[in-house]
């Protein structure tokens, strides 16, 4: 998200996309602190991060939470960072197009899904170990608190219906 607000806090406006949904709560501006520290902690959990795959983890993430805003903002960022649409597109059918990504994004990626799908059980012990096995143990440890970073900046998103569409690359850091 950003450290300024007014990117993700678009008050009672209805979005072009889906008027009936107007945003329910500019929540960054009502508790700043819990925002900023959201801001810090998402800063913490990508450093050493491939900037490309941590924004395929978040389009992922997102995808499978539903939080259009997120879709909208690591979309956009994915592409202003090179990313192709052709991989974006493919993403939400990823385990049928894996030629499209590399082993360690896929690992990331299997990663992503156990840890956002919670109610399929724990996160399987063969889906941890590929991880593992492309990611050093502090990598693995970042990408897992990227991981669940971009869940929780989902849950705020999805809960207060943050407004997609208004996002620039580069206004945000989540």
């Amino acid at each position: 998200m950003t450290t300024n607000p007014v990117h993700h806090t678009h008050g009672p406006t209805p979005s072009p996309y889906a008027p009936e949904h107007p945003a329910r709560l500019p929540w960054a501006e009502l508790v700043p602190d819990v925002f900023q520290a959201m801001v810090r902690l998402d800063a913490a959990a990508r450093k050493g991060l491939d900037p490309l795959l941590l924004e395929l983890v978040k389009v992922r993430a997102s995808q499978l939470n539903r939080c259009a805003l997120c879709l909208d903002m690591h979309s956009k960022d994915a592409l202003a960072a090179g990313e192709s649409i052709e991989r974006i597109v493919q993403l939400s059918a990823w385990d049928e197009s894996r030629r499209f990504y590399t082993e360690k994004e896929i690992a990331a990626l299997e990663l992503t899904e156990a840890i956002t799908v919670l109610t399929d059980g724990f996160v399987p012990d063969e889906v941890y170990a590929r991880a593992a096995g492309h990611f050093e143990p502090a990598e693995l440890a970042r990408l897992i608190a990227a991981i669940t970073v971009i869940n929780a900046w989902n849950r705020f998103g999805v809960t207060t219906r943050q407004v997609p569409g208004h996002y620039t690359p580069g206004d945000a850091e989540h």
